[in-house]
């Protein structure tokens, strides 16, 4: 039997889930709530959405259409900002540029987007530079500049960012339209080839933006995200929507701080200075502030921070809560737009010792509204939920790309069986905290067994001698494949540990941890640094390939 559409009357708003719908109550509520850019720049959210009409008129004037691309290479700012709202608002697609991908891989997701206008920052010339007389679509390219540097221009700008913005209205008719039309596309990174490029909708925004305010808003004991907290981004605003937290602080009508260029002297002063509560990183930015000299004078009593993009070790998780610091994790990808699970522990486990709630905080939390997230076996049958039997993490959820761009091959493979395979292995407990225990092409592969390169990184993070560590799987005669820990030390500890303290130290943690008895081959190597990706990932891929090429 058909289902039973709702009836419509004549005069009756649809209302469709589009990104300017986000901004209704924000503008009411906090006409006169402030969003700044460094110490450069600040402003209204009611100026804020007239610069939004001055940037849909000035884009309308070089011919952006709906359904067209403009594309953003620019640091975290009130311009980017901007640009998440006023170009998908006015029917555009909006492409955030990675400029961390090397050239080549920019040259081809700008080409493969096919995008009409280029708005770039100054400090990107050199990357234009090397592009420009390649670009084969873009027809207008617009400046921004924070006027900090004189390079001779490498194309022809078609304008500046505010002297577009000056020339044009203040009022712009966003138009309705269908809530499933593209609004953001961007490339993935850390994989093997070419980037690959997803894309997102303003029903998947608008849905996302809503669960994570839901999760965020419902948080009794910890973590509580609130309209009265200060919003600063640590996660660039150019990888997955900077986590989607730009659309909750403007729809929450919160403050909100951007602090351009990642400078870990900038960023604790900033938070210092705007009294910043809210933000969100991949562990390798938190440990770069803790590592800062300026950063123990620094007071981050006051900061709630979402640590994601890869595993927070317990030391991580240690080092924050001694300063006093709301750190919990969160999980997610490009391709589910991408917040998936939070870790917002319960007033229970507030209740209990620090040990306990530091090994929760560490777990990658418990899903969203409207996340139907599984952990099963190759044959897609559900593990059991012991917190101990691991398993795929496969999903569904509302915001997760349809697909990749172009390639059906790859598209399909994603969504086998129905379902989203993020390639992470983890396992779930009865309380719904999902903990990750690798990813599938990084386990390591020992006589048949998997060692979790994660849980013996946990460990050897646990020295206090180590300041980073990455452990790869590197080829072994008899045993298949054996862990190896790449150890950065920290620069006072160097030269009074060896490589068979840390060994040592390591092998009786696992021991007593209960970890696979092969975690026990496990080898120590000190480095200087660990190969990161664009977005502060740890790149084991290049260091395996790195250290087996030269040890052949």
């Amino acid at each position: 039997m058909p289902v039973k559409i709702a009836p419509l009357a004549d005069s009756a708003y649809a209302y469709p889930l589009l990104i300017k719908n986000l901004l209704k109550a924000s503008m009411v509520c906090v006409p006169y709530q402030e969003i700044s850019y460094q110490d450069k720049c600040r402003y209204t959210y009611k100026t804020f959405y007239e610069r939004l009409c001055r940037l849909a008129n000035g884009l309308s004037r070089f011919g952006v259409k709906a359904g067209q691309t403009v594309a953003v290479m620019d640091w975290d700012s009130h311009r980017y900002l901007e640009s998440y709202f006023a170009i998908p608002m006015m029917g555009a697609i909006l492409q955030t540029i990675n400029m961390r991908l090397s050239t080549e891989q920019v040259l081809y997701t700008v080409n493969h987007t096919k995008a009409d206008v280029l708005l770039v920052n100054r400090e990107f010339f050199p990357l234009l530079a090397a592009i420009a007389s390649r670009l084969e679509n873009v027809r207008h390219f617009i400046l921004i500049d924070d006027k900090i540097q004189n390079e001779k221009e490498p194309v022809n700008f078609a304008c500046e960012y505010e002297q577009m913005l000056a020339e044009s209205p203040t009022v712009y008719d966003f138009p309705d339209f269908d809530e499933n039309a593209l609004a953001t596309t961007f490339f993935t990174t850390g994989t093997t080839g070419l980037p690959k490029g997803v894309y997102f909708s303003h029903r998947q925004l608008v849905l996302h933006t809503l669960a994570v305010a839901t999760m965020m808003g419902s948080s009794y004991a910890q973590g509580h995200l609130h309209r009265e907290d200060v919003y600063m981004p640590m996660t660039p605003m150019f990888h997955v929507h900077a986590w989607g937290f730009p659309y909750v602080a403007t729809m929450l009508g919160m403050r909100q701080v951007y602090p351009g260029r990642y400078l870990p002297e900038s960023l604790l002063k900033l938070i210092q200075n705007e009294k910043v509560t809210f933000s969100h990183c991949v562990p390798s930015v938190l440990q770069m502030l803790f590592n800062h000299p300026g950063s123990e004078e620094a007071d981050l009593s006051k900061w709630k921070i979402i640590i994601g993009g890869s595993v927070m070790s317990e030391a991580l998780a240690q080092a924050a809560m001694q300063r006093g610091i709301d750190v919990i994790t969160g999980y997610g990808m490009s391709e589910t737009c991408p917040v998936l699970t939070i870790t917002n522990l319960q007033s229970e486990d507030m209740a209990d010792s620090v040990e306990h709630q530091m090994r929760l905080r560490c777990k990658t939390g418990r899903p969203l509204p409207l996340v139907d997230l599984r952990v099963v076996t190759p044959d897609m049958q559900d593990v059991p939920p012991d917190g101990k039997t691991a398993g795929e993490i496969i999903v569904r959820s509302p915001w997760l790309t349809s697909g990749y761009v172009a390639d059906n091959i790859s598209s399909e493979k994603l969504w086998a069986g129905g379902y989203l395979h993020t390639q992470d292995t983890g396992t779930i407990d009865e309380k719904g905290y999902l903990r990750i225990t690798d990813r599938i092409k990084d386990v390591i592969k020992t006589t048949g067994e998997w060692v979790s390169s994660l849980e013996l990184e946990d460990i050897v993070a646990k020295h206090e001698a180590v300041q980073e560590v990455a452990v790869i799987g590197i080829p072994d005669e008899r045993w298949g494949e054996r862990p190896l820990a790449l150890v950065v030390l920290k620069p006072e500890l160097q030269g009074q540990v060896t490589p068979q303290s840390i060994r040592s130290f390591t092998t009786r943690l696992a021991k007593a941890a209960g970890i696979s008895r092969y975690s026990l081959l496990v080898q120590i190597k000190f480095v200087d640094s660990l190969v990161k990706t664009s977005v502060g990932k740890l790149s084991k891929r290049e260091m395996r390939e790195a250290y087996i090429s030269k040890n052949m």
